[in-house]
C-alpha cells in the first residue's frame, strides 16, 4: 500500500507549525515503519487479536509483590535512607508524561489544567521532586502539548528549572489502512504512547546529559494519577515471566476478579536500560474521531519489562499515604478538589 507521502508531509507541516513546533526534527513521520503497518492493517495481520499476549497468563500474587504498609518499619527506614543517599549523590531523575492529544479536558493540556490550591498537575509534579532534592526534572511532551506547556513553565518562571522533550507524531489510518483524513481533506496526527520515552530521551540527548552528571535511575510517571470493576494493566506472569501488561493484552474472557493488583504507572527505570533502545511492541488501538473509526499504533513504557527482572511494590491507594487518584476527566478533578485532605495535601507543596 502507497501513501501520497508528499500531499501527506505538505499537510503535517502545515498542522504542526499551527501547533507551533514546526521543523521539530523529532517530529518526523516514520514513512517506512507507517506503510508497513497500513499494509498489515489491511491484511488483516494487524487487529485487536494481534495485541493478545502469548502464551498463558497468571496474574502475580501477593507472594509476587512487596507491600509497601506490610515492610516491616526497620527495613523501610533502610530502604528510605537508600533511596535519600541516592538522591544526595546525584543518582537519580525525575520525569512526567505529559504527552497525548490533550483532548480530555476540553483541548486543555491537562498537565497545566489547576489542580488544587491554586497549582497545576506539572507544578504539583515538579513540587514533589523539589522535596527530595536537587534532582533533574524532565518532561516528554506532545506535538499538541509542547508550544502550551513551554508557555506556561516560562510565564510561571519555571523553564529552567524544567527539562523538556518530544515524543513521536504518527498518522492515523483507517480499518482499511488508508490515511485517515477529516470532512475538510486534513490528515489525522496522533502522538503513539508513552512507549516513545525511551527513543524520545535518547534523541533528545538528555539520556547523554543525564549519564554526564551521574545519574543512574529515572522515576517516571504520568499525569494521569483501579477498587471492583477496574480494568488495566497489571502485574502477571507471562509464560512464566513477570511483565506489567496492559488490560487490552489480556484474553477478552479474562476474569479480571482474580487480579490483586494493579499497574499505576508509576515506575523507577535505570537508565541503562532506557538506553539500550530494547524493540518495543506497536498495538492496534482503535479510536472514535469525529465518528469515525481511526486506527493508531502505540507503544507502551511498561513493555520494558520484558527485557529486565522487573521488581513490584503495591502502595496504599487512598489515605493520608495514597498514590493513586485517577484524574482522567474534568469530573474526577473536582471530585479531588472536594476532598479537604487531599487539597491540604497536594496544595500545601
Amino acid at each position: 500500500m502507497a501513501l501520497d507521502w508528499k500531499t501527506i508531509d505538505a499537510d503535517v507541516e502545515e498542522q504542526l507549525a499551527t501547533a507551533g513546533v514546526a521543523g521539530h526534527p523529532a517530529l518526523a513521520l516514520d514513512h517506512a515503519r507507517i506503510e508497513a503497518q497500513a499494509r498489515a492493517i489491511a491484511a488483516g495481520e494487524l487487529g485487536r487479536a494481534s495485541n493478545l499476549a502469548p502464551g498463558p497468563i497468571e496474574p502475580a500474587g501477593r507472594e509476587h509483590v512487596d507491600l509497601l504498609e506490610a515492610l516491616p518499619a526497620g527495613e523501610r527506614s533502610e530502604l528510605a535512607r537508600r533511596g535519600a543517599d541516592a538522591i544526595a549523590r546525584g543518582r537519580v531523575a525525575v520525569a512526567v508524561l505529559n504527552g497525548g492529544m490533550a483532548t480530555r479536558f476540553g483541548g486543555e493540556v491537562k498537565g497545566i489544567v489547576e489542580a488544587v490550591g491554586g497549582k497545576t498537575f506539572l507544578e504539583i509534579k515538579l513540587a514533589q521532586a523539589r522535596r527530595l532534592g536537587p534532582v533533574p526534572f524532565l518532561v516528554m511532551n506532545s506535538f499538541a502539548t509542547h508550544a502550551r506547556s513551554l508557555e506556561f513553565l516560562s510565564r510561571r518562571g519555571l523553564a529552567r528549572e524544567v527539562r523538556v522533550f518530544l515524543q513521536n507524531v504518527s498518522l492515523r489510518l483507517t480499518p482499511d489502512g488508508d490515511a485517515l483524513q477529516d470532512e475538510e481533506g486534513r490528515f489525522s496526527l496522533y502522538a503513539p504512547g508513552h512507549g516513545d520515552f525511551p527513543e524520545a530521551l535518547v534523541r533528545s540527548g538528555l539520556a547523554a546529559e543525564l549519564a554526564q552528571r551521574g545519574v543512574e535511575t529515572v522515576v517516571l510517571s504520568n499525569i494521569d494519577k483501579k477498587a471492583p470493576g477496574d480494568v488495566g494493566g497489571a502485574p502477571v506472569f507471562v509464560a512464566g515471566q513477570l511483565e506489567l501488561l496492559e488490560g487490552f493484552r489480556f484474553p477478552p474472557d479474562f476474569d479480571w476478579r482474580r487480579v490483586p493488583f494493579l499497574a499505576t504507572n508509576t515506575f523507577v527505570i535505570s537508565r541503562a536500560l532506557l538506553e539500550a533502545q530494547h524493540p518495543l511492541s506497536w498495538f492496534y488501538v482503535e479510536k472514535n474521531v469525529e465518528g469515525r473509526v481511526a486506527v493508531q499504533m502505540e507503544r507502551l513504557v511498561n513493555e520494558l519489562s520484558r527485557f529486565a527482572p522487573t521488581h513490584t511494590v503495591a502502595v496504599p491507594r487512598g489515605g493520608p499515604q495514597g498514590r493513586f487518584f485517577p484524574i482522567k476527566t474534568r469530573e474526577d478533578l473536582e471530585r479531588l478538589r472536594a476532598d479537604p485532605a487531599l487539597v491540604r495535601r497536594f496544595g500545601g507543596l
